[in-house]
Order: C-alpha cells, then structure tokens, then sequence
C-alpha cells in the first residue's frame, strides 16, 4: 500500500498547475487524505531508523506534505470575534479522542493534523507539534515547548519548557531533528539543523545545537561536528551542557572574549539516573 501511495503522491507533486484541472485535483485530495490518515497513524514517516540505528530520509514523506499545502485553499477557521485563525483547510488542528490515549492538559496547546502522538504523551501548555513530526510512545512536551515539521521523537523522552525542535520541509533530502528514546531536554534547549541526539542522552538547560556547532567531548578527548552528509551526533547517554571556548587570536583575544562551546562534561550514571528518575511520577 504505502509504494502505491508513494507513486500517486509523487505523480501530483510533479503535476504542473496548468494540468492540475478540477477532476485532477480531486483525484490529488482524495490521495492526500489518505497520505495524511496514514501520517497520523504512523504508519508512514519522514525518517526511520533501521536495526543497526541508521536513519533514512523519506523525502516523498515530505513531497507529501507539501503537497498538501499546494492543494489547500486558505479558509477562516475562527472560533469567534476574539479567537481568530486562518489556515491551509488541508491542514486544521489534529481531532484527538480519549482512544488515542494522549494527554492533552488544558491552555492553548496545538497539535496539527498530520502528526503522531503514541500512547501516554503528555502535553503541557502551550506545546506546539508541527505536521509530518513524530512523537514516540510516554513521550513529555512540556509548556512553551515546539516540536518542528518532521521531527522524529522517540519514547519515554522528556522536552522540557521552552525546548525548540527545530523543523525542516525543505530541501525534501534533508535530515530531520533526531531525538531518540529516553532523551532529556533541559529548559530552553535547542536543537537544529538535522542534528542527531542518541537515545538516553540529556542536554542540560541553555545548550543549542546546530549542523555548524562542534560538540567538546571532555570524556573522550574528542569534538563531535557535522561532516559532509554526517550531521552532527550526540553519542548516546551523554551528559551535554553549555560551555565557553576562549579566543586566542585578535581583538578577541586581548579583550578576553570567548564563543559559545557545548561540552559533553560526562556520561550517564548511577547518580544520573537518580536525579531524572522523578520523570517516570509525571506521566
């Protein structure tokens, strides 16, 4: 089913618009909304990792979704004079019911249509979850927190407040953010740019992590950094927080200023895991 819905959905994405007459676009609709049922459920996803933990890019995943944004016309979905909103009518808010097992706390958190949640997610207000992103099973997003278009989140993560996940549509080939199981986001924490974070990993509050950013591994005695095709990795059960790096050349040097440096300071341990285990009462 899913290489049939792959050819359609591919076939309309490459449908010029001088072709795309009524009956046509009805045909690329009717596809769609099975494109975005099968979102939904997630049976289909913008990446997925295989046994060995390499993550592929499904860049009609993503065709998908832009097609979507093609075929919607804008439409007022305003719920009076004083709670106004206009959107894409491919794409309102997702319909949650009591079946889907989702806690969804009270205050102004979205969810839009064409994302997944699994079981026992919880969302603090206000969240916000972007179409094509994926959010695994016991899953935490807490207040003020995002999670980007085609984002893949794993299990029994926690994304702290004001977390930013960053998204990506385009270019179609592009790695999505990466957040395995068992990840913690600190406060205020972002990550970009097709960045990779390996199950059990923590990032402490404050760190931001990009394709540009070179990651001190004090433990090892190594810097991780995106290279070439290979984003840039958090190694599994790191222990990341924000760091500095001083300037030695310039101006810089003699003024005595420094640059942003994230430093993986240790591993997960006993102790580690003493401290993040009051996550497991929250859920």
């Amino acid at each position: 089913m899913t290489e049939n819905l792959e050819q359609k959905i591919d076939s309309f994405f490459n449908l010029p618009s001088t072709e795309l007459t009524p009956e046509r676009r009805e045909e690329a609709l009717n596809t769609f909304t099975e494109f975005k049922k099968a979102l939904n459920r997630g049976e289909i996803r913008a990446a997925s990792p295989d046994t060995e933990g390499n993550w592929t890019v499904h860049p009609w995943v993503k065709r998908g979704i832009l097609l979507g944004f093609r075929l919607g016309g804008l439409v007022d979905y305003s719920i009076d004079e004083n709670f106004r909103y206009f959107d894409k009518e491919t794409y309102p808010t997702k319909r949650l019911a009591i079946s889907d097992g989702v806690r969804l706390v009270p205050g102004g958190s979205t969810v839009r249509d064409g994302a997944f949640l699994g079981q026992g997610v919880t969302i603090m207000p206000p969240a916000y979850v972007n179409v094509g992103a994926y959010v695994g099973d016991s899953t935490m997003i807490d207040s003020h927190a995002l999670v980007g278009s085609c984002a893949q989140v794993g299990k029994r993560c926690h994304i702290s407040a004001a977390a930013q996940i960053g998204g990506v549509l385009e270019p179609v080939g592009a790695l999505p953010v990466i957040i395995e199981d068992e990840v913690l986001l600190g406060g205020n924490t972002g990550v970009y740019e097709g960045t990779i974070i390996r199950e059990r990993a923590i990032l402490a509050s404050g760190v931001t992590l990009t394709g540009s950013t070179p990651l001190f591994d004090a433990v090892r005695g190594v810097v991780h950094r995106r290279t070439g095709d290979r984003p840039l990795e958090v190694p599994a059960g790191a222990v990341v927080v924000p760091g500095a790096r001083a300037i030695t050349v310039g101006a810089a040097k003699d003024w005595g200023l420094s640059v942003y440096a994230p430093i993986i300071i240790k591993y997960r341990d006993d102790k580690t895991e003493a401290s993040v285990k009051l996550e497991e009462f929250l859920r």
